[in-house]
């Protein structure tokens, strides 16, 4: 028999013994439609693992493909992955034993732990960093403007403190918009730090995973950690994969280690509590409301809404090469968990695929959205606009990013170009202002004509401001 024929009758025993729980508390579901959905998954890529309980019961917990494609060693059902932002919900838990205790209120001034943070002028407090409502720009994108992107230096909860104690403007006052930021987590995770006199990472253990028996759960909080049982992630390459692992410690947003089975436990405590008091479950899963009494879809760290028509709290998770999605129905009392070591892993299609099949004959009928067209990008100047007073070359700096651009006419049309020989083409949308990949780049005139600064918007980081420097 081949290695790889072996491998694969290995996968097969190990797949039938992480379906025991399965047998123990039959599923209503076949195991061969739940592995359907992770066919494309084998002895040859990386993959996933499932994990369902209904009732309070785990029914299902199943793994296909490889955890580590250099050693050749399967995933698991018990194999630990990285869950992404599905991480936030045990930071703002933790925060909220904190408030149970009687140690902080959710509606302190976030700069009464945190006095790095410069002073807005008007209330940033802990419950709107965790409904994504504080208007703090995301750290990750500015490091990413810097040329320091996620996954591409080993960033600390350090380098969040100093790129956020740099911001001289949040991307809109506290409590009037939604944007979904990863800063206000970190600084949750360091706040409970300061607050509880002991690590986030010893708290958590001590007071959300011992209790509830998630003995396989922990944080990155230190990226060269050994970690038995860990899968590896990858990225799909031309056909082929490449690793894909986060090497930072910044945790609190994300960088949760854990397993299908222990998520299902977690779940189960929004039902039959081990940890918290009523109004600590009661907080966690209500909707935010803005400054005008207007409610949005996130709660504590969780997402409160509905699948055709179904209630459902849930939330997605991504980085580096792991996917994530942890999702429950309550009224049904079902929870579905699916981790996966690959970017192409679509646990969130396979979460609710799977979730699907249990609510089956409960579910409104599926609606069928008109497909989008795409429109092609091009560098060519919208014909409607007029052309700029005078084109914006020189070079800008942003003391808040700590980088400097360079506007060059280049061989293509106009650019910026960075350190350490990164350039960009600039593909004009309006006058004096441009797309610059995923961003938009405006330029700023005096009222005699002349360009004196530039201002930057991403997705998670709005006018971030350049000054001209020659």
């Amino acid at each position: 028999m081949t290695t790889r024929l072996l491998l694969a009758a290995t996968l097969s025993i190990i797949s039938a013994a992480s379906g025991a729980s399965a047998r123990q508390s039959a599923s209503p579901v076949p195991e061969a439609k739940i592995d359907a959905v992770f066919a494309r998954w084998t002895a040859e890529t990386p993959g996933c693992a499932v994990g369902v309980s209904k009732g309070g019961k785990p029914i299902v917990q199943k793994a296909y493909g490889m955890a580590d494609l250099e050693h050749d060693a399967p995933n698991r059902a018990d194999t630990i992955f990285e869950a992404g932002s599905v991480s936030k919900q045990f930071t703002a838990a933790a925060v909220l034993l904190l408030a149970q205790d009687g140690k902080l209120s959710l509606d302190d001034p976030v700069r009464k732990y945190v006095p790095e943070l410069p002073d807005y002028g008007a209330p940033l407090t802990i419950r709107h960093m965790l409904q994504h409502t504080s208007g703090l720009r995301d750290w990750g994108e500015i490091a990413a403007i810097a040329g320091w992107p996620r996954t591409s230096r080993v960033h600390t909860h350090q380098h969040v403190l100093d790129i956020l104690s740099r911001q001289k403007a949040l991307n809109f006052p506290s409590g009037t918009q939604y944007s979904y930021s990863n800063s206000g987590y970190n600084l949750a995770a360091i706040l409970v730090s300061r607050v509880a006199g002991q690590s986030f990472a010893d708290f958590s253990r001590e007071r959300i995973f011992a209790p509830l028996d998630m003995t396989r759960t922990s944080w990155r909080d230190d990226h060269t950690r050994i970690v038995k049982g860990r899968a590896v992630a990858y990225s799909a390459s031309g056909g082929s994969y490449k690793i894909e692992m986060p090497f930072e410690n910044v945790h609190g947003n994300g960088g949760l280690l854990t397993t299908v089975g222990d998520l299902l436990k977690w779940n189960e405590n929004f039902v039959s509590p081990r940890i918290g008091n009523a109004e600590f479950l009661t907080i966690q899963q209500e909707p935010g409301r803005f400054n005008d009494g207007k409610a949005h879809t996130y709660a504590m760290g969780l997402v409160v809404n509905d699948h055709r028509g179904v209630a459902q709290v849930a939330h997605s998770g991504s980085t580096a090469g792991y996917r994530a999605h942890l999702t429950r129905f309550p009224a049904e009392r079902l929870s579905v968990a699916v981790l996966c070591n690959v970017s192409s892993g679509a646990a969130t299609q396979y979460a609710m695929t799977i979730s699907e099949m249990y609510l089956d004959g409960k579910m409104q009928p599926a609606t069928t959205k008109p497909a989008a067209t795409r429109q092609a990008s091009t560098a060519v100047a919208d014909p409607t606009v007029k052309a700029d007073q005078q084109l914006p070359l020189g070079r800008f700096y942003s003391e808040e990013a700590e980088v400097t651009y360079e506007v060059i006419q280049g061989s293509d049309g106009l650019a910026i170009r960075r350190r350490p020989g990164i350039e960009t083409l600039l593909r004009r949308t309006a006058a004096d202002e441009y797309a610059l990949g995923g961003n938009t780049v405006r330029f700023i005139r005096n009222a005699s004509g002349q360009v004196t600064e530039m201002s930057l918007r991403g997705s998670r980081v709005f006018d971030l401001r350049f000054k001209k420097v020659d």
